[in-house]
């Protein structure tokens, strides 16, 4: 059994935002991981960004037709990219971290637009969107109120831009449906409000409560560790 990370949107570097949690399963349990490069964020080739969810999508097939069995994550957009995956026999269970699983026709932009506090994003004028009007400090006070400022810092270091098709496009696919799969609501996300959190939550088959911010892997990763390998040992 391995694991693969698929992290959220406008940022890079999935393998340092999973580090800390990756690095606890492969010393208590042997779980492996691995980060998906998506291409709507610049990870691949600058000519791939275009591609947006359907490339990350891509991209994340590619990594599961390398297994014979995984647990995927899901971080916030992370879900969306695991929905447009689609079904593939390499996936044992699904782990949602403050994301979402998405119906066919539904877009990252869609879902989000209910938001009442949503995250400031800003048109690029080149295709790709960006965080708009935060710095190291606010950034890390609205994603990251729970980390260290060493930490918060090295976040920001990783935000990006990303193809603005990555939030406009429909899904063509539901990748969660008739999978086992484990939702980690975080309750104290000051970035994806809990009353979406939880009606995503609901198309789980099981979810289970946090006291953390956005990012649970990073700040708690004990507490994540402990739902890895609880899938794990599901079979």
């Amino acid at each position: 059994m391995e694991l693969i990370f698929v992290h959220g949107a406008l940022v890079r570097d999935g393998a340092w935002w999973w580090q800390r949690t990756g690095e606890l399963l492969e010393q208590s349990a042997g779980i492996r991981s691995r980060a998906v490069a998506l291409p709507s964020c610049g990870e691949t080739t600058p000519d791939a960004v275009a591609g947006g969810l359907a490339a990350d999508a891509a991209a994340l097939r590619r990594e599961l037709d390398e297994v014979d069995s995984a647990i995927v994550v899901g971080h916030s957009y992370g879900g969306t990219v695991i929905a447009e995956a689609g079904s593939h026999p390499a996936v044992a269970h699904l782990l949602y971290v403050s994301s979402y699983l998405p119906d066919v026709g539904q877009s990252q932009g869609a879902i989000m637009s209910g938001e009442t506090d949503p995250v400031a994003i800003a048109d690029n004028g080149d295709g790709t969107l960006g965080v708009s009007g935060y710095d190291a400090a606010s950034f890390g006070a609205r994603f990251l109120q729970d980390a260290d400022d060493t930490t918060q810092r090295q976040a920001w270091q990783r935000v990006t831009a990303q193809a603005a098709s990555a939030f406009t496009t429909p899904t063509t696919a539901a990748g969660w449906r008739g999978v086992d799969s484990t939702y980690l609501v975080c309750a104290d996300d000051r970035s994806t409000s809990l009353e979406l959190q939880r009606f995503h939550a609901s198309r789980a088959t099981r979810s289970v409560e946090l006291a953390t911010g956005h990012h649970p892997f990073i700040t708690r990763p004990d507490l994540v560790a402990d739902q890895v390998r609880m899938l794990a040992q599901r079979g």
